[in-house]
């Protein structure tokens, strides 16, 4: 398991709901919050680890602490209010930061590890972590909310890591979009 990097296809793809836990999640979901802070993140989506599933890791501490650790299956937000700009980046866009408007209050409704429900509303960092989350389980990422000047300023970067992904494929180290869509269709499969 690895974080993969814009433009990979898995970054677009709509997750699908899990439909149970097992031993071999649980596992993923452990994998998920090493490789988070490894890379030194707040929060990890599924899909950021090339997987089709409805569930993301966060920690806002951004270190290892099981009374900080939280997983999100199958999250809903609903209630949004208010609104707040902060600096947002992502470890699928590694050194890539720009100014994002989200709600400032959200409730959010999700499963936990142990299939139990629990909903929250939550402000401040969690509320944004939360969102920028959900929003990559739905395929969209950070830059897709920018603000038109904000989007100019980082399409620099964002050029850059097309190339470097169009240079990886093309060297052989991603398979092409139908190769990928076919092992997200047998992974949802087992656990959507």
């Amino acid at each position: 398991m690895e974080i993969v990097q814009y433009p990979h296809p898995t970054l677009r793809h709509t997750s699908k709901p899990l439909r149970r836990v097992d031993a071999a999640l649980r596992d993923m979901v452990a994998e998920m919050f090493r490789l988070m802070y490894q890379a030194q993140g707040v929060g990890l989506a599924a899909n950021q680890v090339d997987l089709p599933y409805r569930l993301f890791v966060a920690n806002l501490g951004g270190e290892r602490g099981p009374d900080e650790e939280l997983v999100f299956i199958n999250p809903v937000i609903s209630h949004r209010r208010g609104s707040d700009e902060a600096e947002e980046g992502c470890l699928s866009l590694p050194e890539l930061y720009a100014p994002v408007r989200r709600p400032a209050t959200i409730t959010v409704n999700a499963y936990n590890l142990d299939g139990r429900e629990f909903q929250g509303e939550l402000d401040g960092l969690l509320a944004r972590v939360v969102q920028h989350e959900t929003d990559h389980l739905d395929g969209v990422l950070f830059i897709d909310r920018l603000s038109e000047t904000a989007a100019m300023d980082v399409r620099d970067a964002v050029d850059q890591f097309e190339a470097r992904f169009a240079d990886r494929r093309a060297a052989g180290g991603v398979p092409d979009d139908g190769q990928i869509a076919l092992r997200l269709a047998q992974i949802e499969a087992e656990y959507c």
